[in-house]
């Protein structure tokens, strides 16, 4: 590096990311309307709203949010203006949510005059606190930070105390609050409001919140992030035994061990009307699973049920699929990262096969192995389900259960996201599979074979795949395998030659291009590099598939 003359000083740069400009944010509103007026899983739920519905919403929110955020940055400007960025997404996306679960206005609401319009847009009826500092919540503070709530006639319906720590004095001072707003309240979020406090505060603070709010006539309440283990769970006993209208319950990253979710078992009652349960990353293990398995006899209309990386191993697996063939209503189904193994997998596809509204199915790093993935497979085509996202990652699936999965894709061609990486489908997995998806699932988006120890072949089979017939695809990741440098050159030609933008190939940092080369010469010389034969072979095996 060349020397600098004596007094230099490098030129430095400062990038301002607040406030954004006029013209960005408009660019905001207009997506967040756009986003407001698509069809999604809140919509088929609580009813499409209108583009000048959407448009209305969207100003409110971005205005509001940007009030919010502007005002942090001009409080506790850092700079750079990062951290009001975040407080704006943040808050955005907080309340596009309550817009997208409120739905359309009722045609009541239509008639409402501008002076009473304020009263139903979403902040009025939603306090939230967990957009400030993270840390501990003082008594002066808790006074200060939740007179809002004892206004008389206010209309709060929903509270969100999260990523704020309560101590026992601050607890005291929210316990007579919340009992007085016990007939109003519906949605309750306590996740992360304990943290660095000790055992004996913490149960303590779980305790007084749970008697202010046994009364409630909670449909919401989310507990997440509070490591409770089988004394927390407890510590809610009031709350969790007065609650029989709860439609979602949250308990991820909580340590539920076996024992606590059998507590959990014992003080839930009758959930008649849950329609979301969620128990991500906790120590559940297969007793535990057991115990899961009861609160969901219990509650037979459940739409949305998550028991990810919880140590849920073949006992608990099968517990839980038969569990969960009483939950005939389910629309997303979330089993990731545990140890189900095979004949878990055959259990979950009887169930499987009842179900008629799946839309969105998670099976990653479950032990599956092709005998399991491919009872899963036949049990998908069987069923009455339209399945929009499928993962199943990270399961030793070979091309054996690759022919199974290319009769599904081909009786039901409705996905939108495949997720297959981490597996060992290799370049006739590839072959096969790429061949059905060219002329089936034209609303297919993400296609995922990363990881896979597939070459040349099948990359370009896969890229093939995706060009032809499939207006809104984004992203085909083929990271992580064997494709020689004339390989990735042939893809990147045929997405071209498809009029898809380089942005389609996923990054290819951990894709090995020597790894494959000496096997794709010995191919070439085996068959003089014509692909006619393996093409042919491909053919054979799908036109003897039985599709009954």
């Amino acid at each position: 590096m060349e020397s600098q003359p004596p007094g230099f000083q490098p030129r430095t740069f400062s990038v301002k990311l607040w406030p954004p400009s006029a013209s960005t944010r408009q660019m905001l509103l207009e997506r967040m309307a756009k986003n407001l007026s698509t069809e999604s899983i809140f919509s088929r739920k609580y009813g499409l709203l209108s583009k000048e519905e959407a448009f209305e919403n969207a100003q409110h929110i971005e205005e509001t949010c940007f009030v919010i955020a502007n005002d942090h940055f001009e409080k506790e400007p850092d700079g750079d203006g990062s951290s009001a960025v975040q407080l704006y997404a943040k808050e955005t996306s907080k309340l596009i949510l309550e817009v997208l679960k409120r739905g359309p206005r009722q045609k009541e609401d239509e008639e409402v005059t501008a002076n009473n319009a304020e009263a139903l847009v979403p902040h009025k009826t939603v306090f939230d606190i967990s957009g400030g500092r993270r840390d501990f919540l003082e008594v002066d503070e808790a006074h200060e930070l939740l007179s809002p709530l004892t206004e008389d006639g206010n209309a709060y319906t929903k509270i969100c105390f999260s990523n704020r720590s309560f101590g026992v004095d601050a607890a005291r001072v929210a316990e007579p609050i919340l009992k007085s707003l016990s007939k109003q309240l519906v949605e309750v979020d306590l996740s992360d409001f304990i943290a660095g406090r000790s055992e004996e505060d913490a149960l303590e603070v779980m305790r007084i919140f749970s008697s202010a709010l046994e009364n409630c006539g909670l449909k919401y309440l989310n507990l997440s992030n509070n490591a409770m283990g089988e004394k927390g769970v407890r510590a809610f006993e009031a709350l969790f035994k007065s609650q029989s209208h709860l439609e979602e319950l949250y308990l991820m990253n909580d340590g539920i061990s076996e024992e606590a979710a059998k507590a959990l078992c014992e003080l839930i009652p009758s959930t008649e009307k849950l329609r979301i349960l969620h128990f991500h990353n906790n120590m559940t293990g297969d007793e535990g699973g057991v115990a899961i398995s009861e609160v969901l006899k219990r509650s037979p209309h459940i739409e949305d049920f998550r028991c990810s990386s919880t140590r849920v191993g073949s006992e608990g697996g099968i517990a839980l699929a038969e569990a969960l063939g009483t939950c005939t209503n389910l629309k997303k189904l979330d089993l990731r990262d545990n140890i189900f193994g095979v004949e878990a997998g055959i259990a979950l596809s009887a169930t499987i096969e009842k179900y008629g509204g799946l839309t969105e199915l998670y099976l990653s790093y479950l032990n599956l192995e092709d005998e399991g993935a491919i009872s899963i497979f036949d049990a998908l085509r069987k069923s009455d389900s339209l399945l929009e996202i499928l993962e199943i990652a990270g399961n030793d699936i070979t091309a054996k259960a690759a022919l199974h999965l290319t009769a599904y894709l081909a009786a039901k061609p409705t996905l939108k996201k495949l997720s297959l990486s981490e597996n060992d489908l290799k370049d006739e997995g590839a072959v096969l599979i790429g061949t059905v998806l060219k002329d089936s699932n034209p609303q297919l988006k993400e296609l995922d074979f990363s990881t896979n120890a597939v070459k040349r072949v099948g990359a370009r089979c896969l890229a093939q795949a995706v060009v032809t017939n499939k207006p809104d695809f984004v992203l085909l990741n083929i990271d992580g395998n064997a494709i020689s440098e004339e390989g990735i050159d042939e893809v990147k030609e045929i997405l071209k030659s498809g009029k898809k933008s380089a942005n389609v190939l996923g990054p290819l940092d951990e894709n090995d291009p020597e790894g494959g080369e000496d096997d794709e010469n010995d191919e070439d010389e085996k068959d003089g590099g014509d692909e006619e034969n393996e093409e042919d072979d491909v053919g054979s095996k799908l036109q003897n598939l039985s599709f009954q």
